[in-house]
């Protein structure tokens, strides 16, 4: 059997000789999920696909047939579509490298929202005088005349016009594109319409004229932290609103194996991690809350936004596997049970490192626990396991500091180049085709 040696989504066609006849047999169709989850969402996803992509022979992440952006999920869907490997993101968000000119940094998304504030406060004169009219004049009570002003009060607290101006910049580099229609594969990043309530799947047809940069702004804008975005007249915030991932639009267009990576989940402070209770720390040794309501409200507040989004999408993948038998469903998400990510700190360099780190290695832990069937059923689709890269201990995602060398980078490279010729024979060997 003759077959392409291109990496699973790289060609159109596979081609499969016979002494009798010559058949044509289309590649599987892999589409890839992201969640949202803010800045600590997209930095476990890219930790994530980091380990991924090192670790599955025969998967090429900047070429699946799908890409399905939500909230954070969508700056990181829009870059691999764009042809960003998982390790240019890495070095793009999280590492700050000295000298990278494509830092995208989550500080800018920390910027008041002045714009929204000033709106607001040349409404106030009105509703004041209004509110003042009531009382005045029609008996209304305080509390009912300080309704009234509720206008004034801004809708967003910080800006995220960065968002669209930064990512325009990037995506506008000499091989990448801020147009849907200029992809070579497709690409769908989910926001809400505030009036209707409705989801709208920038990149579908109807929708795919708007840039790209601008739409992963809309679907990322979280109600009460950023200001909603208008686009055409129309107002949009964070797609999470309806679906956490939005999943389906993949599914609808014949995807024979779907990936989906979701960041949040509810933190278990009950249960053993690693086969023992945890007491007073973490595996980093950061001291660890006890119980979720020692952490006061922002964590009593998370551990119920993560539980809502949670349970929402644990219902949606049961009603995926009803309403879609033949396409293989990989879910990928944190250890309920580890506290790292619940206690993190996204503002902070050193951190995000630490965190992509941690979400790297948890990864690369789970696919060689295997404990899903996860490799028989990528085997359907022409991808297989690198045992090598997940037995060696020694491979991080930063260089740890003063490690760096000529001959770390040379080994470096030299592993690149193996890992690359071990995709080529993977995707050379004969196939046995693959079951949707």
């Amino acid at each position: 059997m003759l077959q392409s040696s291109k990496p699973i989504g790289a060609s159109p066609l596979h081609f499969a000789y016979s002494p009798m006849k010559i058949t044509l047999k289309q590649p599987p169709r892999i589409a890839l999920a992201l969640a949202g989850g803010g800045p600590l969402g997209a930095i476990y996803e890219v930790g994530a696909l980091c380990a991924l992509e090192e670790s599955l022979l025969g998967l090429d992440f900047t070429k699946l047939q799908h890409y399905v952006g939500v909230s954070a999920g969508a700056f990181i869907a829009a870059s691999l579509a764009n042809g960003m490997r998982p390790r240019a993101l890495y070095s793009a968000f999280i590492a700050n490298d000295p000298g990278t000119t494509e830092n995208f940094d989550p500080s800018w998304l920390m910027a008041p929202a002045y714009s929204e504030y000033s709106r607001r406060a040349r409404l106030l004169p009105g509703l004041m005088a209004s509110a003042a009219w009531q009382m005045a004049f029609k008996r209304k009570s305080l509390t009912a005349a300080l309704e009234s002003l509720a206008p004034a009060l801004p809708t967003g607290v910080f800006s995220n016009s960065q968002v669209d101006i930064q990512l325009a910049r990037l995506f506008g580099t000499a091989g990448r594109s801020n147009d849907f229609r200029q992809l070579k594969t497709r690409l769908t990043l989910v926001a809400t319409q505030l009036d209707s309530s409705e989801s709208t799947p920038f990149g579908q047809p109807g929708w795919d004229h708007i840039p790209i940069s601008k739409a992963v702004q809309a679907s990322s804008a979280l109600p009460g932290l950023f200001p909603p975005v208008e686009i055409e007249g129309q107002y949009y915030v964070d797609g999470a609103l309806k679906k956490t991932l939005h999943a389906s639009v993949a599914l609808d267009d014949g995807a024979d194996l779907l990936i989906c990576l979701n960041p949040l989940v509810p933190f278990d402070a009950t249960a053993p991690l690693n086969g023992e209770v945890m007491q007073g720390v973490t595996p980093s040794g950061k001291r660890k809350i006890p119980r979720i309501v020692d952490g006061g409200l922002t964590s009593v507040l998370s551990q119920t936004f993560r539980s809502l989004i949670h349970s929402r999408m644990e219902l949606g993948m049961k009603h995926y596997a009803n309403q879609y038998p033949a396409t293989d469903i990989v879910l990928i998400e944190p250890d309920h049970r580890d506290p790292e990510l619940y206690l993190a700190n996204t503002f902070s360099y050193s951190q995000r490192r630490h965190l992509a780190e941690h979400a790297y290695q948890q990864t690369r832990e789970w696919l060689r626990s295997d404990k899903t069937g996860l490799s028989a059923k990528l085997q359907r689709h022409g991808i297989r396991l690198h045992h090598a890269a997940l037995d060696d201990a020694k491979r991080h995602l930063h260089q740890p500091a003063g490690a760096a060398s000529r001959i770390g980078s040379s080994i470096a490279s030299l592993r690149k180049s193996l890992d690359d010729l071990a995709v080529i024979t993977s995707a050379s060997a004969p196939s046995h085709g693959h079951t949707a």
